[in-house]
């Protein structure tokens, strides 16, 4: 096409022709080494997908818990092998869905849940002892993973045989998605405490899921969605080591979340840096000693804002190369988009045919057969070599500003976003980069395709407020006392989970524990 540029989007030039020139004083042992072994460059573990598939974790969450329950469990009977669950805005913004704040949100952008009850139907049919769950949340992450342990508890599941990730990344929530709540320090000090109580309490748990995939979203180029992520990590891995814990009793269980984007070798190079560069951060800079600490373990979401309205079945295609970039680069664990989602929820058509795209890769192609089957390639390792050169020069500046949290604060992040943002668009409306059907291979057809649509009956959110106001009739004032309690240690440094739970046990609301919390701290502005 005319105009059409030979760049990644990071800007990184792609030459015509890739030699051993372009490696020359490359060190295979240094910069490859082995799978399993740091710097683990070619992945976390030495047979990768021969000993064990990527998890297949579709991510689903709409109306009511029921609902919900019913999209999982068609998922589970579709080969899905791990849950993830998208909870609404009310949910995640920490209000009950009878606050009037919650009016026209609730059950709307993923599922509703407000207590303790709620999560029971949530999961009702699914034994939480044998199938691992991804909890996308923040702000209110404590409460989520409290309801979640008290449903497994009564379930006769103790805590350490738990397995799954709750999300608990309030920094990118600041710089690029909006949802926090409280202000920065008390913030900070929550993840801490969940990062601290899961090292003690729950063992197979990861208690942060640090994410890219919300960068990438908001406009981030390749290399900037790694370097804002690893400089967030940085800042977590500092807030826990202030309270005195080592390094290698909590780094084993910190997760990554990253986003799979349509430029495939880019996509792929970048997984394979990201190991390197973290493998490095935890040897060099906090002196792990335990190679669990040095390793990159990370879920993966096919591009979300690849997606696009016009010709919706293009979709299908664009998601199944992404998630190839994503096997081929060593993901743990994979979400594939529906093809409408440009639209509206997806429909259980739309699912299973993003979930059969995985299994279709997993067993088919025959790529999952070797382990970092691109290794060695004059490109791919070029490639390779020059993200992790970048986003190293992105940390040093992040850090001389003083890190992540300081970066956010001044807005470095946000502003480096909306260039690569701008910068994007502006290509595509030039004719710089295509996107098929959008700005090239327009189909001339009139009338628009017919595209199933999945809409959120109006009664689904009566009946949820209905509950609510009969799980609150149905108790004592014991939960009055727990809040209070709770209250109370938020002035403190102590760590909070045990007292959220207590107030849990007592039949608080989310809401009411999110207002518990910002009576004490009060809210980001």
């Amino acid at each position: 096409m005319k105009g059409r540029k030979f760049v990644t989007t990071s800007g990184i030039e792609i030459k015509e022709i890739y030699t051993w020139e372009d490696l020359k004083g490359w060190n295979p042992e240094e910069k490859l080494g082995f799978p399993g072994k740091y710097p683990f460059t070619r992945g976390v573990y030495p047979n990768m997908y021969r000993g064990r598939l990527w998890t297949m974790r579709q991510y689903a969450g709409f109306g009511s818990a029921e609902e919900t329950n019913a999209r999982f469990r068609y998922l589970i009977e579709q080969g899905q092998t791990g849950l993830s669950v998208a909870f609404d805005l009310p949910t995640q913004l920490g209000l009950d869905p009878d606050h009037p704040m919650s009016e026209g949100e609730v059950g709307k952008v993923g599922v509703s849940i407000s207590n303790i009850e709620e999560m029971a139907i949530l999961f009702q049919g699914i034994d939480l002892g044998s199938i691992s769950t991804s909890m996308t949340i923040n702000a209110t992450a404590g409460i989520l993973l409290g309801f979640y342990m008290l449903l497994a508890e009564r379930q006769g599941i103790p805590a350490e045989k738990l397995s799954g990730t709750i999300q608990n990344d309030i920094l990118k929530e600041f710089a690029a998605r909006g949802n926090y709540i409280y202000p920065v320090k008390p913030s900070m000090r929550l993840v801490g405490d969940i990062i601290e109580f899961s090292a003690n309490y729950l063992p197979k748990w990861n208690p942060i899921s640090i994410s890219g995939y919300h960068y990438r979203e908001a406009g981030a180029t390749a290399v900037q969605e790694l370097a804002f992520t690893f400089a967030d990590a940085i800042a977590y891995v500092e807030e826990v080591r202030r309270r005195g814990i080592d390094v290698d009793k909590f780094a084993p269980r910190l997760s990554f979340f990253f986003n799979a984007h349509m430029n495939f070798f880019e996509e792929i190079a970048k997984f394979r840096a990201a190991r390197r560069i973290w493998a490095r951060i935890m040897k060099e800079r906090f002196g792990a000693k335990n190679e669990k600490s040095m390793r990159l373990r990370f879920h993966t979401q096919t591009a979300g804002s690849s997606l696009t309205a016009q010709e919706p079945e293009n979709n299908i295609i664009r998601t199944a190369f992404e998630a190839l970039s994503a096997v081929l680069g060593g993901t743990q664990s994979l979400h594939t988009n529906s093809y409408d989602e440009a639209l509206s929820l997806p429909t259980e058509k739309s699912v299973r045919i993003a979930l059969r795209t995985q299994q279709i890769i997993a067993y088919e192609t025959g790529v999952a057969d070797t382990v970092d089957p691109l290794a060695g390639s004059y490109f791919v390792e070029k490639l390779t070599d020059e993200i992790e050169e970048r986003v190293w020069e992105y940390l040093e500046k992040i850090d001389a500003m003083g890190g992540a949290v300081s970066a956010i604060e001044k807005g470095y992040f946000q502003e480096e976003i909306a260039k690569s943002a701008y910068e994007w668009q502006m290509e595509v409306e030039r004719g710089e980069r295509i996107i098929v059907g959008v700005n090239a291979f327009k189909s001339e057809q009139k009338e628009k395709e017919r595209i199933e649509i999945f809409r959120l009956p109006d009664e689904v959110v009566e009946k949820i407020i209905e509950r609510l106001r009969k799980f609150k009739a149905s108790r004592g004032k014991e939960y009055v006392k727990t809040l209070e309690k709770l209250k109370k240690k938020a002035r403190t440094d102590e760590n909070l989970m045990p007292y959220i739970l207590d107030a849990i046990k007592a039949k608080a609301t989310l809401g009411e524990i999110s207002d518990a919390l910002r009576e004490v701290w009060g809210t980001y502005d």
